[in-house]
C-alpha cells in the first residue's frame, strides 16, 4: 500500500471515516438484537461499516497515530471502530497499538476492545495476544477479553484455558469454560461440578453451557435447579428448558407464568419450545398489555403467524395502552430490543388460532409452524429475527455437541461461511435433542 504520508492528507475525510465507522457499528450491533431485522438487512449495514474502517486502514500509519491511536482511549463506539482499522492496518504497529492499549485500559473501554479483536479476522490477531494470560499484573477483565477472543477465534487450547478453569475471579472462570467449550476440550467433572455449583450466574451458565457442549449429565440437573429461581437469574435456564422440547420441562414453565417477575423470561423460553400449549398459552397472556408483545412474538415463533396488519393494534392504539410511568417510577426505561416489538390484536389473533389450531399436533414441536427440523432451524438462522438467531444457533451447538458452531454475533461473512459448513454436515450429527444422550 502506498503510504499518504508524502502528500498532504485530507484529515477532514478521515475524521469522517472514524465518525461514521464508529456510529455505522453502532446501528450494526444494535440491528444484531433487533426483533424486526433480518440477516440480509444486517449485511447491508455492515458494507457501510467495512467501508469506512477500509478507508481508516488506506490512511496508513499517519491516521493510524493521530487519529486511531488516540480514539483508543474515547467513546466505546469510536474505540471499537480504530481498534478495528488498526488490528487489519497493513504496518505491524497498528495491530502491536492495539494490544498495547490493552493493560492500561479501563474495564469499560476493555469491553470494547474485546468487541473489536472477537470481529476482525483470526488472522490479523496479534500473535502474542496470549502472552498477557502471563502478565503476574493482568487484570480480571484483561485475562477474560483474551480467553474469549482464543475462544471465538477458534484458537483455544488445553495449556492455555485448563489452568484458568479454577480461578478465584468468576468472570475469568466463565471466559475460560466458554473457550474451552467452543474449542471442545475435555473437562474434568469435579472441576464443572465446582462452576456449576457457583452462586455466581455468568460462572454457572458458562458451566451450563460448556457441560451440556460435552455431554455431561450434571450441567442437566444444574439447569433444571435453577430455572425459575428468582435468587439463581435463572434466564439462560429457562431459555434451555424451553428448548429441550420435552413435555415435561414445558409443562413446568407454563406453571412458571405465574409469577409476574418470570413472565417475561419464561414467554422468551416457551417461544423456542415449539409446543402447541406454549402457543395456548401465548394467545391467553396477549390480552395483559404488559406482555402481550412478548407472548405475541413466541406465538409467532411456534406457529409462523406473523404479528402484521389485521393481527397487530395499530401503534396509536398501543401507546394508549401502555400502562402510565407513575406505576413503576424505579422502572428501568433504557430501549431493549423487544420495545421494537410489534403489540398483537388479541381477538384476531384468536379467531386465527381457533382456525388453525387443529392442523398443529400437541405432540410435535413446531419452527415457525414448520415441525421443527435441523435444516428448518438452518433456514431459521437465514430468515428469522436477528435477535431469536442466538438461541437457535446455540441450540444447533449443543445438539450437535458444539460440532456446528455459528457464531451469530460475528460479521456477517463469517457466519455464512459457518452456516454452508453447518449444511454440509449430515443432520444425524443434530438430530437429537441436547438433553437426551447425556453421561455421568
Amino acid at each position: 500500500m502506498a503510504e499518504p504520508s508524502e502528500r498532504k492528507l485530507r484529515w477532514d475525510i478521515y475524521e469522517t471515516h472514524l465518525e461514521e465507522a464508529a456510529f455505522r457499528w453502532s446501528q450494526w450491533e444494535t440491528a444484531l438484537e433487533a426483533p424486526d431485522f433480518v440477516l440480509e438487512e444486517v449485511a447491508e449495514q455492515e458494507e457501510h461499516v467495512a467501508a469506512h474502517v477500509d478507508g481508516l486502514v488506506l490512511g496508513g500509519e499517519p491516521v493510524a497515530e493521530r487519529l486511531l491511536v488516540p480514539a483508543l482511549a474515547d467513546e466505546p463506539e469510536r474505540i471499537v471502530a480504530a481498534a478495528l482499522a488498526l488490528l487489519q492496518a497493513e504496518a505491524p504497529s497498528g495491530p502491536a497499538a492495539a494490544l498495547a492499549a490493552l493493560p492500561a485500559a479501563e474495564p469499560p473501554a476493555l469491553a470494547a476492545l474485546r468487541r473489536a479483536f472477537e470481529l476482525v479476522p483470526t488472522t490479523t490477531l496479534p500473535a502474542n495476544l496470549p502472552a498477557l494470560l502471563k502478565e503476574e499484573d493482568a487484570v480480571p477483565e484483561l485475562q477474560a477479553l483474551v480467553l474469549d477472543t482464543l475462544g471465538v477465534h477458534g484458537l483455544a487450547t488445553a495449556p492455555l484455558c485448563l489452568p484458568f478453569l479454577t480461578h478465584p475471579e468468576p468472570q475469568v472462570a466463565a471466559a475460560a469454560l466458554r473457550a474451552a467449550g467452543r474449542a471442545r476440550l475435555p473437562l474434568e467433572p469435579a472441576v464443572l461440578q465446582r462452576a456449576l455449583d457457583s452462586d455466581e450466574p455468568a460462572l454457572r451458565d458458562a458451566a451450563i453451557v460448556t457441560g451440556l457442549m460435552g455431554g455431561h449429565r450434571g450441567a442437566w440437573s444444574a439447569c433444571q435447579a435453577a430455572a425459575g429461581s428468582p435468587e439463581a437469574g435463572g434466564k439462560l435456564p429457562l431459555l434451555l428448558l424451553g428448548m429441550s422440547g420435552d413435555e415435561r420441562d414445558v409443562k413446568r414453565l407454563l406453571e412458571l407464568l405465574a409469577d409476574e417477575k418470570l413472565r417475561p423470561d419464561v414467554l422468551w423460553a416457551l417461544g423456542f419450545s415449539g409446543r402447541v400449549a406454549a402457543a395456548e398459552a401465548c394467545v391467553e397472556l396477549m390480552w395483559n398489555m404488559r406482555v402481550a408483545a412478548l407472548a405475541g412474538e413466541a406465538f409467532s415463533a411456534i406457529t409462523g403467524l406473523r404479528i402484521a396488519e389485521e393481527y397487530a393494534a395499530p401503534r396509536e392504539e398501543e401507546d394508549e395502552e401502555l400502562p402510565p410511568l407513575e406505576e413503576d417510577l424505579d422502572a428501568d426505561l433504557t430501549p431493549k430490543p423487544e420495545d421494537a416489538l410489534p403489540m398483537p390484536r388479541p381477538e384476531s389473533v384468536a379467531a386465527w388460532w381457533q382456525q388453525e389450531r387443529q392442523r398443529l399436533d400437541a405432540k410435535q414441536r413446531y419452527l415457525a409452524g414448520q415441525p421443527f427440523t435441523p435444516v428448518a432451524v438452518l433456514d431459521a438462522l437465514v430468515s428469522a429475527p436477528m435477535r431469536r438467531r442466538h438461541a437457535l444457533a446455540l441450540e444447533l451447538a449443543l445438539r450437535s455437541r458444539g460440532a456446528v458452531q455459528v457464531p451469530t454475533r460475528a460479521f456477517v461473512t463469517r457466519q455464512l461461511a459457518a452456516l454452508k459448513e453447518a449444511r454440509s454436515a449430515p443432520a444425524s450429527s443434530f438430530s437429537r435433542p441436547f438433553a437426551e444422550g447425556l453421561r455421568g
